[in-house]
């Protein structure tokens, strides 16, 4: 190791996955899921490898099942449900199989046979583009290595990571929940990551157990040494290696700062969200998870805009019947009342956890059998939860949404479903709201072009940014070869958002807008210019963009689209809208 004082500072930059900045030593960790050694074993000995295994995975589910009770002493409900999927695959009775015919067949050891097919079904994984589904492959790895240390350590502690020091910061390719979710938080202070993204089971393990996280790094640098001093930035997604007195000095003002103007928001927390003007935005929060309904009380927002419903559809198959959906919803529209929980349909292409379907992946399931195409196709399920969506109507106020619609088609058909649903529900006398709200999302090219016709079949447009950027600017938003060329400014998306809002407008109803866009406090003047009627944003981030709206005028920045309007390149789109938002909210653009 060099001589500390002749080090000099790296800056990386990343992805901040959770808030928050610590500092500290580097504990450099490798990937643990390695290939044992290849060996064979006489027929002899097929018996004592089988029960090898049977043993090796009853252990890990002893081993999971504490971690589960880890959370569950800490109150993190939802982060239990992660673990409830790493013991379906566990058990995945197709991978079982498998590897014992390995043995059987092969005469292999079955310490490698395990190996061998979970190696198979990651990198199948791993070839796929959604980012959602590569991820998954994370929790494949998470299972396996705790089956692989039991096969090896059949008397030890095959328990997380241990840490050479007191404290650290963690520096890894990847990691796993398993991982996370075992780390000492008395020692862990923060965490970085090559691989990964806000979507991984990762990211949000760190966001419940509080520790800073950035991911996406893409590679550490080659002269990066364990107990080097590192500083993780959670707020911007930076990871700062050998900072500077200088670095350290600004980072200490930037925490007084951020306390600062956390403190002064919350003076917003229970007004409602007007322009200068005095017109009315809406400002509702995403969830995906039971226990972000607490956030979302806490920062103020005004119900659910976005409920995320694949999450716990793909991890817990007993969740994926009327009456526990039902259950579900209900309590989410109890939770945010008097406000209401628009309900998303299932934007999943069947149950791609299971690993038999790994097999023959979807070559680009950006393009593929998603969103409302899905639920189409698969009439019995997409009615399951259709019926628990207007029941819970009955209990609170709760609008539906389908997402991914391209065409006029698509939108007549499932609300030819939904009145099946209906109809089923009054024979049974099953009580729900007559006057739901229904509404589409926004996201692809194609249903902007017909907004005027989708309109007279909907209650409300939700408009959502990711995928509109992505398939407008025919930009994969996670290929790092092209990540700077998806912009929320692009002009073309620009006129999208308008001929949208445009659309609803005339069409008298109403219009939002979800998305990482929605929450960005430098986009707030084309919201309010645009007149949306409805912003869905991160909890966290409700009160910044309360005090943003509240700082603009709508006249003021419908002179600002005119000026917009005319720009040919994003940068100038950019330059305008930041300039707006500095002179307006200087102290939300840290």
């Amino acid at each position: 190791m060099t001589d500390p004082q002749s080090k000099t500072e790296i800056r990386l930059q990343g992805i901040g996955v959770s808030p928050g900045i610590a500092s500290g030593p580097v504990e450099l960790l490798k990937s643990s899921l390695e290939e044992p050694e290849h060996i064979s074993v006489p027929r002899i000995e097929v018996k004592t490898e089988k029960e090898r295994l049977s043993k090796a995975i009853v252990s890990t589910r002893q081993q999971i099942i504490s971690m589960q009770q880890v959370l569950d002493s800490d109150t993190n409900s939802d982060e239990i449900n992660i673990f409830d999927a790493h013991l379906l695959l566990l058990e995945d009775s197709s991978v079982l199989e498998e590897v014992v015919r390995l043995v059987e067949n092969d005469l292999k050891s079955v310490d490698w046979a395990y190996y061998k097919v979970i190696k198979r079904y990651v990198d199948s994984l791993r070839k796929i583009s959604d980012p959602y589904l590569r991820e998954r492959a994370v929790d494949i790895e998470d299972v396996a290595q705790r089956v692989l240390k039991n096969l090896r350590w059949p008397d030890g502690d095959a328990q997380g990571l241990a840490l050479k020091g007191d404290t650290a910061i963690v520096l890894a390719h990847d990691l796993t929940p398993s991982d996370t979710v075992s780390f000492d938080r008395s020692k862990v202070l923060g965490f970085a990551t090559e691989a990964g993204t806000p979507t991984s089971h990762t990211a949000i393990m760190a966001r419940s157990l509080n520790i800073p996280a950035v991911v996406a790094l893409h590679k550490f640098p080659e002269n990066c040494y364990p107990g080097d001093d590192v500083l993780i930035d959670g707020y911007h997604g930076l990871v700062i290696l050998n900072p500077t007195a200088e670095t350290r000095k600004e980072y200490e003002a930037l925490v007084e700062q951020e306390a600062g103007v956390l403190s002064d928001l919350r003076e917003l927390k229970d007004a409602g969200t007007h322009t200068i003007d005095g017109r009315k935005i809406v400002l509702s929060a995403n969830i995906e998870f039971k226990k972000e309904l607490q956030d979302v009380k806490d920062e103020g927002a005004e119900g659910v805009g976005l409920y995320r419903t694949e999450y716990f559809y793909i991890n817990e198959k007993e969740l994926r019947g009327e009456e526990k959906q039902t259950g579900i919803y209900t309590a989410v529209a109890q939770a945010v009342a008097p406000h209401g929980a628009i309900i998303r349909t299932l934007d999943i292409g069947g149950d791609k956890l299971c690993p038999d379907l790994f097999e023959n992946p979807e070559p680009n399931p950006f393009l593929g059998w998603r969103g409302i195409r899905s639920s189409l196709d698969r009439v019995d399920e997409f009615k399951d939860q259709l019926r628990a969506i207007l029941r819970a109507s009955a209990h609170g106020k709760v609008g539906l949404m389908y997402p991914f619609i391209s065409s006029l088609e698509e939108i007549r058909s499932a609300n030819a479903i939904l009145e099946e649903c209906k109809e089923e529900l009054r024979g049974k006398g099953i009580a729900f709201s007559e006057d739901i709200e229904v509404g589409a999302m926004i996201e692809i090219p194609s249903a902007v072009l017909v907004a005027d016709h989708l309109a007279k079949e909907v209650d409300f447009f939700s408009i959502g940014t990711n995928d509109l950027i992505q398939y407008t600017t025919a930009v994969d938003r996670v290929n790092d070869r092209v990540a700077d060329l998806y912009r929320p400014t692009h002009p073309a998306v620009i006129k999208l958002l308008k001929e949208t809002v445009e659309a609803a407008h005339r069409n008298d109803i109403w219009c939002g807008v979800c998305g990482e866009a929605a929450s960005d406090p430098i986009m707030a003047p084309i919201w309010v210019g645009l007149e949306v009627d409805e912003l869905s944003v991160g909890a966290a981030q409700v009160l910044r963009m309360r005090r943003a709206i509240s700082r603009l005028d709508t006249e003021e920045c419908k002179q600002l689209l005119e000026s917009v309007y005319n720009c040919g390149l994003a940068s100038e789109v950019h330059d305008i809208c930041e300039e707006k938002a500095r002179a307006a909210y200087p102290e939300l653009l840290l």
